[in-house]
């Protein structure tokens, strides 16, 4: 078996823990699997460094979205095959709108028959399907609606943060609206689900639909023309003594919180992730400057030297919010006392 699905779903959604717990849970009880994780940046992302800490079979495609190197992924995936996987899984940058086109019927145009694809899979959150719900107006609707009608296969993830009751209604309101679409209901924090995950991708079909989808319209254009994707990736070193880098990286995801705040911006996501010489690393996601951020690993010693990956996505100027998160890591960084080498910083 050949089987390749892409991940998509809104900043947030949880695509990368997913495919992290997927990819596990698949090759220690089905068979071998592998991820891909796709950005627009350069290598070396926060996405594909935290899978491989993790023990993940991962690797990266980088400064394009694999929606227009169709190329490229084929001689990816059939690398992977060659190996032994017979389960890929990818995400995609940013927003994934007219992914199923470009990615799924432009592989089955130019390869066919080259490998099997899974159902379009779609994560979503509660929190995103509660502002859903509530039919909320913002530029955003079009993304999240879009997303959703795309979908063989919606996954609502971290339902180990919401009731039962909270749980049900947002199965029964998603099935509602979007009726094209099977259902599942995972935690991919908690493994929850997982076994129905892997089977429904290995043994599904995408159902290859062309929805209407007004990709390239106005209300597309209109909210793409807001988006930026920042990366900033650095050493920090102290000089004669050691410093908290929970603590530190806890200032810098509040302190760029309290920056695109004052800006007037917004930021769905950003993933901070930190490792030391020793190998140990810690990682920190901010979901929007109204929520808490997220501590999903930490370091458990004092540490002398950090890499540090800043990866985000946000809706604003990208030469303000540049200048923001730069101060942000200056000031952080010399209350801790810490020397910082820049090696890369990207806006897109």
């Amino acid at each position: 078996m050949k089987k390749f699905a892409v991940f998509s779903g809104f900043l947030g959604a949880g695509k990368t823990t997913a495919m992290m717990a997927l990819t596990k849970w698949h090759s220690e009880n089905r068979g071998k699997a592998a991820m891909i994780t796709n950005d627009l940046g350069g290598d070396g992302l926060a996405d594909n460094r935290l899978a491989k800490f993790s023990g993940c079979n991962a690797s990266e495609i980088t400064g394009n979205c694999i929606c227009y190197v169709n190329e490229q992924l084929m001689e990816r995936l059939n690398s992977l095959y060659d190996a032994g996987c017979e389960l890929v899984v990818s995400d995609i940058p940013g927003f994934g709108v007219g992914a199923l086109e470009h990615v799924y019927h432009g592989l089955s145009e130019k390869f066919p028959g080259a490998c099997e694809l899974g159902p379009f899979t779609v994560l979503v959150e509660p929190r995103t399907v509660e502002l859903l719900r509530e039919g909320f107006d913002g530029d955003l609707l079009y993304i999240l609606n879009t997303q959703l009608v795309e979908a063989d296969l919606i996954v609502l993830n971290k339902i180990d943060t919401i009731d039962e009751e909270e749980k049900a209604a947002c199965a029964d309101w998603l099935r509602a609206q979007y009726p094209q679409a099977a259902l599942l209901c995972i935690s991919a924090r908690t493994g929850e689900n997982l076994p129905a995950l892997s089977r429904a991708l290995t043994e599904g079909k995408a159902s290859m639909h062309r929805p209407d989808i007004g990709y390239g319209g106005e209300a597309f254009t209109k909210i793409m023309d807001q988006v930026c994707e920042y990366n900033l990736q650095y050493f920090a070193t102290v000089c004669c003594d050691s410093f908290d880098g929970n603590d530190y990286l806890m200032a810098l995801a509040e302190g760029v919180k309290a920056a695109v705040r004052a800006l007037g911006a917004e930021m769905p996501h950003m993933k901070l992730l930190a490792w030391t010489p020793e190998g140990e690393y810690a990682k920190a996601d901010l979901m929007g400057t109204g929520r808490d951020v997220e501590v999903n690993q930490s370091f458990t010693q004092p540490c002398t030297e950090i890499a540090v990956v800043l990866n985000s996505s946000a809706f604003g100027d990208g030469e303000a919010l540049d200048k923001a998160v730069t101060a942000v890591v200056e000031q952080v960084s010399e209350a801790y006392q810490l020397e910082l080498r820049v090696f890369r910083k990207e806006l897109i």
